[in-house]
């Protein structure tokens, strides 16, 4: 990824006092369990229609096709999942500046913004046995657009070019192929890193200072979905 220059680690102090509050540590609820659950499948139906029981179906369908695939084909078949979502912002769908959706929420609702593209896509990548060790979750300035973007980074190494999902660019590639992506800052479910000129970045503190995660993480496995504002 693009080394980070002063004035852009000037930019990233000041976003993160809004971010970096304290939060109650909380685990990841496999996202997966749920799917069968005829609760949680009665209330999809319920909150977004019967058209999505059917995505819900069909990603059930991918995660029992994968059986020994290897990592690449996995982030191939996620991503191409979620990639076929429909793209739109927080205010529309939901009524809100900034709602990081559950991976169901944003099936159901059929649309999302980047957040929830990656979210989604880590979330079922680690059920599909991914370690999330090889996984971030990567803010990023896109250049093209001139905007602040989220993507999910796979690090086959710890010191590797790591491969970036995202709804963008349908294709998967390495950082260093990505050169209109500038990285801000990347998570997972423990840390929190600054993304300078190391590839594995600078290591902040703990994933649970960013009080938009750990909301997330606090309601992945309360079986409740959140009613879109606009239906797509």
């Amino acid at each position: 990824m693009s080394v980070l220059n002063t004035r852009r680690i000037l930019c990233l102090v000041l976003m993160l006092p809004c971010l970096l509050q304290p939060a109650a540590a909380s685990s990841p609820t496999p996202m997966i369990d749920y799917l069968q659950q005829q609760q949680i499948r009665d209330r999809l139906v319920q909150t977004y229609g019967p058209q999505a029981l059917k995505r819900l179906d069909n990603l059930i369908t991918l995660v029992a096709n994968q059986g020994s695939n290897n990592d690449r084909r996995k982030l191939e078949s996620v991503n191409n999942y979620f990639n076929q979502l429909i793209y739109e912002g927080d205010p529309r769908l939901w009524g809100m500046t900034d709602y990081w959706a559950k991976p169901l929420e944003f099936i159901g609702a059929h649309a999302g913004d980047c957040e929830d593209y990656s979210l989604g896509k880590y979330y079922v990548l680690m059920e599909l046995g991914i370690s999330e060790e090889k996984l971030r979750l990567v803010y990023v300035k896109s250049v093209t657009y001139n905007e602040f973007h989220m993507v999910l980074a796979y690090y086959a190494t710890p010191k590797s070019d790591p491969l970036i999902l995202d709804n963008i660019k349908a294709a998967i590639y390495p950082a260093s192929r990505r050169p209109d992506l500038l990285p801000v800052y990347s998570f997972n479910a423990r840390h929190l890193w600054v993304m300078n000129q190391r590839k594995e970045g600078q290591l902040l503190g703990n994933a649970d200072r960013l009080t938009l995660w750990s909301d997330l993480r606090n309601r992945i496995g309360d079986g409740q979905f959140k009613s879109p504002r606009a239906k797509l």
